[in-house]
């Protein structure tokens, strides 16, 4: 099954070695085969999946090491080991995948110890090492995971003091590090976390006062039991520390009452000659160059690379404007093509729609969505750096007079553009809704795949919801009827936008064309039409350049159509699922390239 996307066989009573004939499934995207008996060893043909992006084998019988090969699998962004009984060292190559942004290997008996590469696990924000064999310390390097929300080292053998450095964690909200042998205090650093939640610093060595400030206020005894000497708040039940109190001799007096001031005074006045030195020449460098904090990415680009890269934002590098603002192309000093994507500040609402686009993309991996490089934002200015898609877009394509798509890439784009919705909607841990899917919002790149773009008014929907409720328009023509007349957002929104953008590539006509006045629609018109005036319905231009082919395709159009108008049925649950509309569209290029090899 080489086309396969998405499988899973998990929670079954699945026995036996993991099979290596899956390394057949080069396009396979996810795979579980969590809470099994699978026994053996975790294989290496695992590694030469390239498509691979989850992975799931908790919860099984597994045994032996974990291979080096490991470190290969570079689009591999969720992977799950726990609960097995694997006892190697943890391979050094696995902190080499920069990507990855869940990483969970707990309840195993690794050995060894934490590199100070875990440090380069950029883009992480999840990870747990819990229930292991780890010995000695915790590198400080850990405090480069800037976007790492959850942290388990629980239940190891890590001795030696906690580094300071993990009050460095920004996005830190859960920190278990109960069940080892750490002496020291608890850094102080950790009370400027804002977003810290839970902690666990129980049954360790440590000693001295436990921090007050921050979110320290609010955490219980629980958090601090079996530690040697800790001190503090008595309702943490530990005692309270004593105060060395300092008997000052008159000098020690004198310096703090005279002398002392008079040097803080003097250190200040060079501060203040300093700062106002500089103030005119970094005054428009105060860039927060955050890279791509909320999106999990690694990646830092300035202002002043932006401006580099595109000639000062040079009307020459100018590719077009939208509601949001206007992008650029550009050149990095590397040789690497990008895109910047400017925002318009000018209205609240342009400045909600960056926030919404790195909000929806902060976790999302996928062949067919345009990667997001980096971002870069201060109070007056706002872009996001994304890849650069040469070929532009598929609107730009359809409607052109020099160029015109042939039926397969047509189809191809199609079935790409449903994979990216399929992962949107049912392949990411939070379900996304798009809200605006078109052809314009659909970009090409050097080798002619889709990638979906522009997630500026999309909806990210919590756990256990299907649909939500927005007043923000998306393009009229579009919109699903629930999505127009009362807001209501749902992936099922996004599969009848498609079901239009499937109607509109095979026609070259937009929902919004002159043509479709009073009752008749793109969709109405299509359905009329069917099953006996296909040819009527085609671009008149694929017509042309198909030829004496063109018989053959219109066989496979009915099916294409009526496909379209399943997935713009006027009720939600009577459309059709995008895992049916990519299986569907596979299975009628399969039967045109088999036809055309005969």
């Amino acid at each position: 099954m080489s086309n396969l996307l998405h499988f899973s066989l998990s929670r079954n009573n699945i026995t036996g070695p993991i099979p290596g004939t899956f390394k057949g499934l080069q396009k396979l995207q996810y795979l579980d085969l969590g809470n099994n008996g699978l026994q053996g060893s975790f294989i290496e043909e695992f590694c030469e999946m390239k498509s691979l992006g989850e992975l799931y084998l908790n919860n099984n019988k597994l045994s032996g090491v974990l291979p080096t090969c490991l470190g290969n699998m570079s689009s591999i962004i969720r992977l799950y080991i726990g609960s097995n009984s694997l006892n190697s060292k943890i391979p050094s190559s696995l902190w080499s995948v920069i990507d990855i942004l869940e990483l969970d290997l707990s309840s195993n008996a690794f050995i060894g110890n934490l590199p100070p590469e875990i440090g380069n696990l950029r883009a992480i924000i999840a990870l747990d090492l819990s229930g292991n064999n780890i010995s000695r310390n915790i590198p400080s390097t850990i405090g480069l995971l800037k976007t790492l929300e959850t942290l388990s080292l629980a239940n190891n053998k890590l001795n030696e003091s906690i580094p300071s450095s993990l009050g460095e964690m920004l996005s830190l909200t859960s920190l278990d590090l109960s069940q080892n042998m750490l002496t020291g205090v608890i850094p102080k650093s950790l009370e400027s976390l804002l977003y810290l939640q839970n902690i666990n610093f129980s049954y360790n060595r440590l000693q001295g006062e436990i921090p007050d400030g921050g979110h320290f206020k609010n955490f219980t005894a629980q958090s601090f039991i079996h530690n040697g000497a800790l001190c503090g708040n008595p309702l943490l039940q530990v005692p309270k520390c004593r105060k060395q109190v300092k008997k000052w001799s008159m000098e020690k007096k004198l310096i703090l009452k005279c002398i002392l001031p008079i040097v803080v005074s003097a250190i200040l006045v060079v501060a203040c000659i300093i700062l106002l030195k500089h103030n005119k020449r970094r005054k428009n460098e105060n860039t927060l160059e955050r890279g791509l904090s909320t999106l999990g990415a690694p990646r830092r680009i300035s202002y002043y690379e932006l401006v580099q890269a595109t000639n000062g934002f040079n009307e020459s590098n100018f590719l077009g404007s939208g509601g949001f603002g206007s992008v650029y192309q550009g050149k990095l000093l590397d040789g690497e093509m990008i895109a910047v994507k400017v925002i318009d500040l000018q209205s609240e609402a342009k400045s909600k729609s960056f926030d919404a686009e790195c909000n929806a993309m902060r976790n999302l991996r996928h062949r067919n969505l345009v990667k997001i490089i980096s971002s870069c934002s201060n109070l007056d200015f706002k872009s996001l750096v994304m890849e650069f898609m040469s070929n532009g877009s598929v609107d730009s394509w359809l409607y052109s007079n020099n160029y015109c798509l042939s039926f397969l890439q047509r189809l191809n784009i199609m079935i790409e553009v449903a994979s990216a919705l399929e992962y949107l909607h049912h392949g990411s841990s939070m379900p996304v809704v798009h809200c605006d899917l078109k052809p314009s919002n659909v970009l090409l790149d050097e080798n002619m795949v889709a990638h979906v773009s522009d997630f500026g008014i999309a909806k990210l929907m919590d756990e256990g919801q299907s649909k939500t409720h927005t007043q923000t328009l998306a393009t009229v023509g579009y919109l699903a009827p629930e999505y127009g007349s009362k807001g209501i957002v749902s992936v099922k929104g996004d599969v009848y936008s498609y079901g239009i953008m499937l109607m509109e590539i095979f026609t070259r006509r937009k929902p919004t064309d002159d043509m479709f006045v009073a009752e008749l629609s793109l969709k109405t018109w299509i359905s009329g039409s069917l099953p006996n005036s296909i040819m009527e319905l085609l671009d008149s231009n694929l017509v042309q350049i198909t030829g004496d082919q063109i018989d053959d395709i219109s066989t496979h159009m009915s099916s294409i159509f009526s496909l379209a108008l399943s997935c713009c049925e006027d009720s939600p649950e009577a459309r059709i699922n995008m895992a049916d509309v990519i299986a569907t569209l596979i299975k009628i290029k399969t039967l045109v390239v088999g036809a055309n090899t005969v």
